[in-house]
């Protein structure tokens, strides 16, 4: 049970993350949102890794190095996206990992997912897509929506080959390794994508940085690391599922913070969203035996 709370905690802190990237974006380019928020996280955790040293195994150290690469895209993607498209319609298309791991296992056998899992999925996407066909908000860019699709989706894949490299290691290794690890190794491909591209880093106005801070410190440091705790306690295809709820925080959250319209459609879906998930969950708590938290 408690697994699952920490579960569900993570995914409500990582599905505010639109709401503070379209914040940050009123001010920032979407790659120095995502280097500061990278940067950010990892200095956060530099403190306590001084105080109390994480220890890695070489062997462990270049696949936790490719992960946060991995990573460092699904954000790079993702926050751009949000410049062409809603934040739910981005969110919604970002929270497709499960089709990506899930087709990943089916074919190399690799964390392969149960049918059931497949059956659970459809109920899902069936309420995501009531999420966003109900969608009345206005798009940022208009004409400029296919490139925010494929943006989103390609952050979608990231976010799973992220899924899928930290979890073998995840029963030697605990979260705050994993994060201590994979966060620098983000923030230090951002810094290069950033130079590369020659974005403004700074100079940003008072609201940006409040956007880019409050992505730091709550979809990143709580709901990130929240989500490596559960890569313990569930496959990476039940929490790159779980990851479906998303659009349905992310459409609420909107509705209270941008002031954005919520009609039935939206909440009818987020009902089916949460019951699906909540199936999902319920049917591995079953299966797997309880495991120490880190």
């Amino acid at each position: 049970m408690t697994s699952i709370v920490v579960l569900v905690l993570a995914l409500a802190a990582v599905g505010s993350g639109g709401i503070f990237a379209r914040v940050a974006l009123d001010g920032a380019g979407p790659l120095a949102v995502a280097a500061w928020r990278l940067i950010i996280a990892s200095l956060a955790l530099a403190g306590p890794g001084l105080l109390r040293p994480v220890r890695v195994e070489t062997r462990d150290r270049a696949r936790l190095a490719l992960a946060g690469v991995a990573l460092a895209v699904h954000f790079a993607l993702w926050i751009g996206s949000i410049e062409y498209v809603s934040v739910v319609t981005s969110t919604l298309l970002v929270s497709t990992t499960p089709v990506w791991t899930g087709l990943y296992g089916a074919i190399t056998g690799v964390d392969r997912p149960p049918r059931s899992f497949w059956g659970w999925l459809s109920a899902g996407g069936a309420g995501v897509w009531l999420v966003v066909r109900s969608d009345r908000t206005p798009v940022p860019a208009a004409g400029h929506e296919v490139l925010g699709w494929l943006m989103a989706l390609g952050g979608a894949m990231a976010i799973g080959a992220y899924f899928l490299i930290v979890r073998p290691i995840r029963s030697r290794l605990d979260a705050r390794a994993v994060v201590t690890w994979t966060y620098p190794a983000a923030a230090a491909t951002m810094i290069l994508a950033l130079a590369v591209s020659h974005q403004p880093a700074w100079g940003f106005t008072r609201a940006a940085w409040l956007g880019i801070v409050g992505m730091a410190l709550i979809p990143q440091l709580l709901g990130h690391t929240g989500l490596n705790v559960s890569l313990r306690h569930f496959s990476a295809s039940t929490i790159s599922f779980s990851t479906l709820s998303e659009p349905a925080i992310a459409a609420v959250l909107a509705v209270i913070f941008l002031h954005d319209p919520l009609t039935l459609g939206q909440v009818a879906g987020g009902v089916a969203l949460i019951l699906a998930l909540a199936m999902v969950l319920r049917g591995e708590s079953r299966q797997t035996a309880p495991v120490a938290s880190p």
